[in-house]
């Protein structure tokens, strides 16, 4: 069986979509970006660091890590710590494009890796929209403080990539993980 490493509900969620069965056991890591870390190199990181901490539990098990960040100009855009840093990046975004980076890593008998990269174009938003938004709580723990599979859907003007990536979990490079480690595809 896999374990995924990760609370998600999103993740959970797209594995469910594909047919994988799988139990939840989150990593908990530190998720602080290095010094002059490039974003790709960070979310690689990341995920490979869940699936390692968990599979260093469970030797014998197969473990899914993956991590997700929204990148503007260079940088990283994680979960809003409040409302100001929420609406703040709501407004950031508004009107222009930002790439939303996914990795997956799977550790156990079978190890790999993979980045999907995708492009997302927000239409301008005002304060009182994103204030409006940010009180639903949707955006309080979403990388960049928005979810494409929510409400935060009517900001998105165009997507250019994996819209399962940008929810955090690529569904294409994770089956094909999962293949190349034995599991049988959906």
């Amino acid at each position: 069986m896999l374990i995924l490493a990760s609370q998600s509900p999103r993740r959970a969620e797209l594995l469910h979509q594909i047919g994988v069965d799988f139990r939840v056991e989150p990593a908990h890591i530190d998720e602080t970006p290095h010094p002059g870390e490039s974003p790709a190199d960070y979310v690689v990181r990341m995920a490979l660091e869940k699936a390692r901490a968990v599979h260093s539990r469970h030797p014998g098990e197969r473990v899914l890590g993956a991590d997700t960040s929204v990148i503007l100009d260079n940088r990283i855009l994680g979960k809003p710590a409040d409302r100001e840093e929420g609406i703040a990046m709501l407004l950031a975004l508004g009107g222009r494009e930002h790439q939303v980076l996914t990795a997956v890593a799977l550790a156990g008998a079978h190890q790999g890796q993979a980045l999907s990269a995708s492009r997302v174009r927000f239409r301008p938003i005002g304060h009182a929209e994103a204030a409006r938004y940010w009180a639903t709580g949707e955006p309080a723990d979403k990388a960049g403080g928005y979810a494409i599979q929510g409400l935060g859907a009517v900001f998105v003007e165009h997507i250019e990539g994996s819209y399962s990536g940008i929810m955090g979990l690529p569904l294409f490079e994770t089956a094909q993980l999962l293949a190349d480690a034995g599991l049988p595809r959906p």
